[in-house]
């Protein structure tokens, strides 16, 4: 599509809801791409299922709307909750070392928007935050990431915490507590875009997923190979 044609389809965030304009449940996958160049400004969007194909859309669902966005909003993670398609976002870009995540939410997931909100402020470093429901909360798996100069800090790496419901407010989030380090392992270091479920037969087990890179020889511009990797954490 010419909205996304120059980006790729990356950051991958599946949801399930309820549609009031067809009257039905949907299921898409959200991501992010571009019109001009695979380094951004970014733009969000989605495929919906059909039934048989996942079918593209004519336009992106999401755009950047403030001034502290810059430009560019990705890595989408979204649920449906309580009527609502909630969202949340990175704004910014790498280059500039600068990433902040935002918040909205949708009656459709497509159109009227709520105001942008800032969730997580740009010195956390806040790469992702994928929600799901336990019990009678909700747990979030969450990435801080480090694209500066030196090596990174030791909060770089992936967080958990939990609520009474999926707020826009970070506040009322548990204290955040974390559950892998930026420790360089050979095949990854840094790790970020975190994706969970809970497994059925012990539902306070989660199956973390998450991305990785290491470097490689190669002289060129992108000299480095992504990685995939997947642990299980018992959460209380």
């Amino acid at each position: 599509m010419a909205w996304d044609g120059k980006g790729g389809r990356h950051c991958p965030s599946y949801a399930k809801g309820w549609d009031p304009a067809k009257g039905n449940l949907v299921e898409r996958i959200y991501y992010a791409g571009a019109a001009d160049n695979l380094w951004g400004p970014y733009t969000i969007g989605f495929l919906e299922w059909d039934g048989e194909n996942w079918i593209d859309q004519p336009e992106p669902a999401f755009i950047a709307n403030q001034d502290w966005e810059h430009g560019s909003v990705f890595e989408p993670n979204l649920i449906y909750h309580d009527g609502k398609w909630k969202i949340w976002y990175v704004a910014g870009s790498n280059h500039e070392d600068y990433l902040v995540q935002g918040y909205a939410e949708s009656d459709d997931g497509r159109t009227g928007w709520s105001e942008h909100a800032v969730f997580a402020s740009p010195e956390l470093k806040m790469f992702d935050f994928c929600v799901r429901e336990r019990g009678g909360g909700v747990d979030a798996i969450f990435a801080r990431v480090w694209v500066g100069k030196g090596a990174p800090p030791p909060e770089t790496g992936l967080w958990w915490c939990r609520a009474e419901r999926p707020s826009r407010t970070l506040a009322e989030w548990s204290s955040p507590v974390q559950i892998m380090t930026a420790e360089d392992r050979g095949w990854h270091s840094g790790p970020w875009k975190p994706s969970f479920q809970f497994d059925e037969r012990t539902p306070n087990r989660a199956i973390v997923f998450f991305d990785g890179l290491y470097r490689t020889g190669d002289p060129g511009p992108f000299p480095f190979a992504f990685t995939l990797g997947c642990f299980q954490l018992d959460l209380p």
